[in-house]
């Protein structure tokens, strides 16, 4: 019965480590991505209120 749990603790072990090897790399790579994202995102909003603000001053003076 012992036998059985620990050899199940084990392989349950190793295949935890094998997934998690293989889904790191791709995690990091969907951060990545999701950064750059967010910054291209970032600068578009930054242009897009820029040009409303110059919109608006022109229509004031």
């Amino acid at each position: 019965m012992s036998l059985g749990r620990y050899s199940a603790l084990v392989v349950g072990i190793a295949y935890g480590s094998k997934r998690y090897s293989y889904l790191k790399p791709r995690a990091e790579e969907e951060r990545r991505i999701a950064a750059e994202e967010k910054k291209r995102q970032d600068e578009l909003k930054r242009i897009e209120r820029e040009l409303a603000e110059a919109r608006d001053d022109s229509i004031l003076k």
